[in-house]
């Protein structure tokens, strides 16, 4: 009687390319879904203060250029209409924080009007975006 040996090395290798694929795969999902911050192309000469701090880059932000214009989601809007538009952009944000970008020669009456109008709008914390002055 004749017995045959079972072979004892056997290819036990695992096959990478199908966790290489989903790598991949995974890293163009959160590529594409991350949100980045852009600010408008907007002129601005930004007010220069030496208690400024950090702020949340998923706050929404109202801009006001040197001529006294607004804008709000890169949109012009009147003074007036941004307490229903930002109503409106915070009950579907999950952010409550509005950061106001001026130019440092805006009056103080129109910069005030507008952060009136932001909390008006149901704004928790309004902000008025400097640039940090070292001393």
């Amino acid at each position: 009687m004749i017995r045959y040996k079972k072979r004892q090395s056997q290819d036990q290798s695992i096959d990478m390319s199908p966790l290489i694929d989903m790598v991949f795969i995974l890293l163009i999902f959160f590529m594409v879904s991350a949100t980045f911050v852009k600010d408008m192309d907007l002129e601005i000469n930004r007010p220069k203060a030496t208690s400024s701090s950090p702020s949340s880059t998923k706050a929404v932000r109202v801009y006001i250029d040197t001529n006294g214009d607004t804008y709000l989601d890169n949109q012009p809007v009147r003074t007036w209409v941004i307490q229903s538009k930002l109503r409106d952009m915070l009950r579907t944000s999950t952010e409550s924080a509005v950061l106001v970008v001026t130019d440092e020669g805006v009056p103080a009456r129109k910069l005030i009007e507008v952060v009136d109008q932001c909390r008006l709008a149901g704004a928790e914390d309004v902000g008025v975006v400097t640039e940090y002055e070292g001393g």
